[in-house]
């Protein structure tokens, strides 16, 4: 607008001089409202071009600021995305070599193992090596065919015969092995095969275990039946079964039989009694025919031969198996009986009938049967038949 109004005053100004000679004052008065008009027009376009500028110094500085603002965005995004990417590639690296150093040290271990299991079987190889060598070059040797011949050979060398672990080798039998030998009660000569006294051996077991003998000989255990009929079996022999009972209130008693053997494994181990003597009653024959327990085979928990075929009645129950009405024990049952003393030591609880504890039924007070905690049977060489 100012460029515009220089223009005008440039084409105008030759004829306002001219009007100005001529002398005429009219024309005068005319030429300042004319300028004072162009004064108006000069100050507001001024005013217009100044708002003009405004803007223009204004819309610059935005559309800059903009810009920068989205390439500084562009570049933060940038490096955050290069920082993601490089703690991605380290934390790869740092996962791939602990897994590595895992790995050497599951190597070396394994190693190791290996290295010790050869050490020990070869260790368990040179200690079987040496026990055959040992036992090839030096047998052992047996104190005699039973404690009873033990104590008559023992006796012409020392004054005292101490009772404990002896070895034994029956006449007509193939091995030797250990017993244990009472040599202070009544006499001497016993050899335990049987002891109950603190039930921390248990004598729920199978058929094979009673033929073989479990437990330990110093403490409770039973020697085995097939031990036992080697014994009870030698030529010219007779053996005496003797049974000591205590009861929970330390009383004792005892059952003896002049006369016991074993048949053979074919014939079950069947038992035969002789004279019973005595003050604990003879509860292997009991009081009838049906509670006789003399001549029964022997019976366990998987080998059934106690007469009761398919079962039998026993105080109004009905019974299939006296190894099971007894705890699961082994035993020379017939109708189940009046004795068992391979029963638990302990007086626990009867649980539907069954009878659990050690059985020696005709020992009585009051006429209500003894509970027995402790129980040894032993058998001693009585006589020789020549």
């Amino acid at each position: 607008m100012m460029w515009t109004t220089t223009v005008l005053m440039l084409l105008l100004g030759p004829h306002l001089l001219s009007s100005t000679d001529t002398g005429s004052s009219s024309d005068l008065n005319q030429s300042e409202t004319v300028n004072e008009d162009f004064s108006d027009a000069s100050v507001k376009g001024q005013k217009l071009l100044g708002a003009a500028k405004s803007r223009d110094t204004c819309s610059i500085p935005c559309d800059i600021t903009v810009k920068l603002l989205r390439d500084e965005k562009h570049s933060i995004c940038g490096q955050l995305q290069q920082s993601l990417l490089t703690f991605g590639r380290n934390t790869r690296k740092l996962i791939r070599d602990v897994m590595e150093e895992q790995q050497r040290a599951l190597d070396i271990l394994s190693s190791q193992v290996t290295e010790l299991m050869t050490k020990v079987q070869t260790l368990s190889s040179e200690v079987q090596r040496s026990n055959t060598e040992m036992y090839s070059i030096k047998p052992v040797q047996s104190h005699g065919q039973d404690c009873s011949d033990i104590k008559d050979n023992l006796l012409s060398v020392v004054p005292k015969i101490p009772s404990g672990i002896y070895i034994v080798h029956p006449e007509n039998t193939d091995s030797s092995f250990e017993v244990f030998c009472e040599m202070d009660y009544m006499g001497g000569g016993w050899t335990v095969m049987q002891r109950r006294t603190d039930g921390l051996t248990d004598f729920k077991r199978p058929w094979a275990a009673y033929v073989d003998g479990f437990g330990n000989l110093a403490g409770e255990h039973w020697l085995g039946l097939r031990k036992v009929f080697h014994i009870v079996n030698q030529k010219d022999t007779r053996f005496q079964l003797h049974i000591a009972l205590v009861s929970h209130d330390d009383v004792t008693t005892y059952a003896s039989y002049d006369d016991f053997q074993l048949d053979n494994e074919t014939e079950f181990f069947s038992i035969h009694l002789g004279r019973y003597a005595g003050s604990a009653g003879d509860a292997f024959r009991g009081y009838d025919q049906d509670q006789n327990q003399d001549t029964a085979p022997f019976s366990a928990s998987d080998v059934d031969n106690d007469g009761c075929n398919p079962s039998c009645s026993i105080d109004n129950r009905t019974v299939e198996s006296c190894s099971t009405q007894h705890n699961q024990t082994g035993w020379w049952f017939n109708q189940c009986g009046l004795a068992n003393l391979n029963g638990c030591p302990k007086d626990e609880e009867q649980n539907q009938g069954l009878r659990t504890h050690i059985l020696w039924d005709t020992w009585r007070q009051n006429g209500v049967p003894h509970i027995i905690k402790s129980v040894t049977m032993k058998v001693r060489r009585i006589a020789t038949n020549n």
